[in-house]
């Protein structure tokens, strides 16, 4: 099978951050740098989770504005260098340039929308993804560099207001937009892509999400998700995608294919 020499046609792919491209929460690094432990910042995430006060996944904005111990302890400077230390999926680089360039006759559009800050999306993606491509939490500053306000909260829905930004800055159909996501945070956004058409791709094995988003993929690699890319959208099969990877130097050496059917069974 030949890749198409015809102009490539436009897509839209963005990616959740925190367990997408990450495998550390921003909230755990930026609290532990700010010296607040662990279990501190579990306990009070979990308490917001039960009182439904902020959509999934805004629970780190929320506690930087509104709770006394983060808004004192926590620093703009704080978020900067958690982003540094956020440990990330591999090749998260080579996938932006590859999408970027064009895979199998198509070119995809890669922005990365998080509910995480801004400023540490962009400090843990510097040099990566363009600073333009990642949209995270936008808050304010007082001199000092704690959080006074917040501009927008990317969580929930506002992950759908911000797909929808870019589906009308990027002047593409919504079976055009793919997104890939790891959680509950992601649910809203995916079901928005997937009443249109558009292709979702789940990159844990979640029951929340896995059971929302159309593919799912599990690895270590952020080149993974070229995986459902190539299969649903170019429609190559498993010997052409292997050589796909071995031509950009790369090697798959286990790929599992795997249903699995979620049961609880009881007593009737």
């Amino acid at each position: 099978m030949q890749e198409t020499a015809q102009p490539a046609k436009q897509y839209l792919l963005a990616s959740d951050f925190d367990q997408t491209l990450s495998f550390h929460d921003s909230g755990l690094v930026s609290s532990e740098l700010a010296g607040i432990p662990r279990d501190v910042f579990e306990r009070k995430t979990a308490i917001l989770s039960v009182q439904n006060l902020v959509q999934q996944g805004g629970e780190l904005a929320y506690l930087l504005l509104h709770d006394p111990e983060f808004r004192a302890r926590v620093r703009r400077e704080h978020l900067v260098q958690a982003g540094k230390r956020i440990r990330l999926k591999k090749n998260i680089k080579q996938l932006s340039e590859l999408l970027a360039n064009g895979v199998g006759g198509y070119r995809f559009d890669f922005h990365v929308i998080s509910a995480a800050p801004q400023e540490v999306v962009q400090s843990a993606l510097e040099g990566i993804v363009p600073a333009g491509h990642i949209h995270g939490t936008q808050l304010l500053y007082d001199a000092s560099g704690q959080v006074e306000g917040i501009v927008r909260v990317n969580a929930g829905y506002g992950k759908v207001a911000v797909l929808d930004d870019l589906q009308r800055l990027a002047q593409v159909g919504p079976d055009r937009i793919i997104y890939v996501g790891d959680g509950s945070s992601d649910i809203h956004v995916m079901l928005h892509v997937n009443r249109r058409d558009g292709l979702t791709i789940a990159v844990s094995e979640a029951r929340s999400i896995a059971q929302v988003a159309k593919r799912t993929v599990l690895s270590e690699d952020a080149l993974s998700i070229l995986v459902p890319l190539l299969e649903e959208i170019a429609d190559w099969d498993t010997v052409h995608i292997r050589a796909f990877f071995e031509a950009h130097g790369l090697l798959i050496r286990e790929w599992d294919k795997i249903r699995a059917d979620w049961l609880t069974i009881a007593p009737n």
